[in-house]
């Protein structure tokens, strides 16, 4: 007669006849087949394992460790103790391992725990990995394990044991990833509730008696002002997936990045790169492609969650490491990197300030003859004349049909609108007023109140109704190569220029930065008409708004020569 099986003496039972009776009266009772017992060996076998550092397979994890130790120098075990790692700290250690040597890195330096902190750390590079099933036993994870010379714990391989915590290392990266978004919403929900009590200037001051029969003011003791917090929302802003859709789809943005990267692959060859607000992951992946050894991608926004996704479902795990935070505070696992690729511009250029950022993390990591892609933006102005424009969107106010709603004209001479134009509407060619060679610029220089601009009206105007903005982006292959000052980004590759770039002025195609329109207010004073060949001069400054360090003030100071035509304004962009 068949038996059942003792796990815990590998020994057969004799079956009760009436579990046999029973049996016999059920079709699907596998018991009942022949030969089942035979399903499990009684005794488990070693799996091989393969070596850490080498494609050589061992027959058990202990043969293997003493080889790393022996031929490489390295003690697996002694390390983790010396790190304090838990189970899932020394998978992590394992795959940080297996990726780097498999990138080519035969030697990688564990040094602290920061090289392999990311959580991407926690998937399998090799799959099935059979140093993974006993790790909890190699490291003394449950405090009373003991390794057998064999690769046992006490005579038995916990397969099932280390196979179920490899599925609960996937269950707890799913609840880190919801608990990371409830934390992002509780934050700026407490934001919110902070900035509503600051900002209540009317709620009514308590009083008290003052001895004498009448009630005097009393200001209640309050604790210090929240700390200004400028970041929250614009981080917040970046964690969803629309913005991102429509860069994406910004192919003059998205297709200068890859066409550079893709044409330039000599210059990123087993180069490190750093990607700062890698966003969807999408630049850190073209240069991975492109032959990088390890490429960084840094943003702190939740968005860096589906990078790390899209990295590892496009196989490039190996190559790219995501890593949340801000470039200031998180720790890279290098120490400097060959090149930095950014994505940092806002409309007019600098709104939003993410290049302090970029240009912190060059100051920081980048090695002497590193370089920055893009290499150069060039900011332009030009002169704005068009009534049907005005008529459009000033003069429609006054009359909807047949109501006045003048009460809609509040603030639109103040604020910077952004819009696309077409190159017709412009009374003269534009001028640059500021250039941004990024292999020197600093933060100071993106302060600035008197940039000087001259510019020539190509027609006769009826009135100067306002200013565009835009910028050029330029991807140079050295830092030593130099964009002229008169450069123009949509003629650049028409008169040979090197590398790559791209305008996002109306004469260009479309981009999602489109141009800064900023209408002059003219008040109760008549715009002048203005003649062909008179020359406008004047000064333009860009400055962080006090309210918020990543919006900004642009004020403009200008006079026509031989007319009465002056003035000066600020618009802000918020």
């Amino acid at each position: 007669m068949a038996g059942i099986s003792d796990p815990t003496t590998d020994k057969q039972v004799p079956s009760s006849p009436s579990s046999s009776a029973s049996r016999d009266s059920d079709p699907l009772d596998l018991l009942d087949d022949e030969g089942w017992e035979d399903a499990e060996p009684e005794d488990d076998e070693d799996q091989p394992v393969r070596g850490l550092f080498s494609d050589e397979s061992f027959p058990n994890a202990r043969a293997m460790l003493e080889d790393c130790k022996a031929k490489h120098g390295f003690d697996f075990v002694k390390t983790t103790r010396e790190l304090g790692l838990d189970f899932y700290g020394a998978v992590k250690l394992v795959n940080y391992l297996r990726s780097e040597v498999k990138a080519g890195n035969t030697k990688p330096q564990v040094l602290s725990t920061a090289v392999f902190e990311d959580d991407n750390y926690l998937r399998p590079v090799l799959e099935d990995d059979a140093l993974l099933i006993g790790l909890d036993e190699i490291i003394g994870g449950d405090g009373d394990a003991e390794l057998t010379p064999d690769g046992h714990e006490n005579g038995t391989l916990t397969k099932d044991k280390a196979a179920s915590s490899l599925s609960r290392i996937a269950e707890l990266e799913v609840e880190l990833q919801k608990l990371q978004s409830q934390f992002a919403e509780y934050r700026d929900t407490v934001k919110k509730t902070l900035d509503d009590r600051w900002n209540d200037k009317d709620a009514p001051l308590s009083t008290s008696s003052n001895g004498t029969g009448s009630s005097a003011p009393v200001v209640k003791a309050s604790c210090a002002p929240p700390k200004r917090d400028d970041d929250s929302h614009y981080f917040t802003s970046y964690s969803y997936n629309d913005i991102h859709e429509t860069m994406l789809k910004d192919t003059v943005r998205t297709d200068a990045y890859r066409d550079f990267v893709y044409e330039n692959k000599h210059i990123f060859k087993d180069k490190i790169v750093l990607d700062v607000g890698c966003g969807t992951g999408i630049l850190s992946m073209f240069c991975a492609k492109a032959g990088a050894k390890l490429v960084i991608a840094v943003d702190n926004s939740a968005i860096i969650d589906k990078a790390r996704e899209n990295v590892f479902e496009n196989r490039l795990a190996d190559v790219v490491k995501c890593l949340r935070g801000k470039i200031e505070d998180v720790t890279l696992p290098v120490p400097k990197v060959d090149i930095i690729v950014s994505e940092w511009m806002g409309y007019c250029l600098l709104y939003e300030a993410m290049l302090d950022s970029v240009l912190w993390a060059r100051d920081h990591y980048l090695v002497p003859d590193g370089l920055m892609v893009p290499s150069q933006t060039t900011l332009h102005i030009a002169p704005l004349t068009d009534p049907d424009y005005i008529a459009d969107h000033v003069s429609f106010w006054q009359s909807v049909y047949g109501f006045s709603m003048s009460s809609m004209l509040a603030n639109i001479y103040d604020e910077v609108l952004i819009r696309d134009l077409k190159s017709s509407i412009l009374a003269a060619d534009s001028t640059p007023f500021l250039q941004l060679p990024l292999h020197a610029t600093t933060t100071a220089d993106l302060t600035f109140t008197h940039k000087p601009f001259s510019m020539q009206l190509n027609e006769d105007i009826d009135a100067l109704d306002g200013w565009v903005i835009w910028f050029d982006t330029f991807f140079m292959p050295s830092r030593e190569d130099v964009v002229p000052s008169n450069a123009h980004a949509e003629d650049w590759a028409k008169k040979g220029g090197k590398g790559m770039a791209f305008t996002t002025g109306p004469g260009g195609p479309e981009t999602h930065w489109r141009q800064g329109v900023l209408l002059i207010d003219h008040g109760k004073q008549e715009a002048k008409a203005l003649k062909k060949g008179q020359i406008i001069k004047g000064q333009i400054g860009y400055k962080k708004r006090e309210e918020n360090s990543r919006e900004l003030d642009i004020e403009i100071q200008w006079d026509v020569e031989g007319s009465e035509e002056k003035g000066n304004q600020v618009w802000f962009m918020r």
